[in-house]
C-alpha cells in the first residue's frame, strides 16, 4: 500500500500499565546517567534521535532497561508528560 505524504497516520494507544513501566524505566535509566556523572537529558536525547544505545550506561542495567521499551513509546510518554503540564 503506498503511503500518500498528505495522509495522517495513527499511533496505536498506549495502556495504562505500560505508561507505568515505562515511567518508572526513565526513572532508573536518568537516575543511573546522572550518578555515573552524565547528562542524562543530552544521553536521553542522543538515545531517542540516534537508536544507539551505547547513549545510555550499562551502570545499573540501564542500557537493558531502556531497550525493553520502544522509543516511541518513550517519546510519547515524554510528550505527553511536558504538554500535560505545560498547556494550560
Amino acid at each position: 500500500m503506498e503511503n500518500n505524504m498528505q495522509d495522517t497516520v495513527m499511533f496505536k494507544k498506549v495502556e495504562k500499565e505500560e505508561v507505568k513501566v515505562t515511567k518508572q524505566i526513565l526513572k532508573e535509566v536518568y537516575n543511573a546517567l546522572k550518578e555515573k556523572g552524565y547528562n542524562p537529558i543530552s544521553q536521553i536525547v542522543g538515545y531517542l534521535l540516534s537508536g544507539d544505545p551505547a547513549y545510555i550506561t550499562s551502570y545499573k542495567g540501564a542500557r537493558s532497561l531502556i531497550r525493553k521499551i520502544e522509543r516511541d513509546e518513550l517519546l510519547e510518554e515524554l510528550v505527553k508528560s511536558y504538554l500535560e503540564k505545560e498547556v494550560v
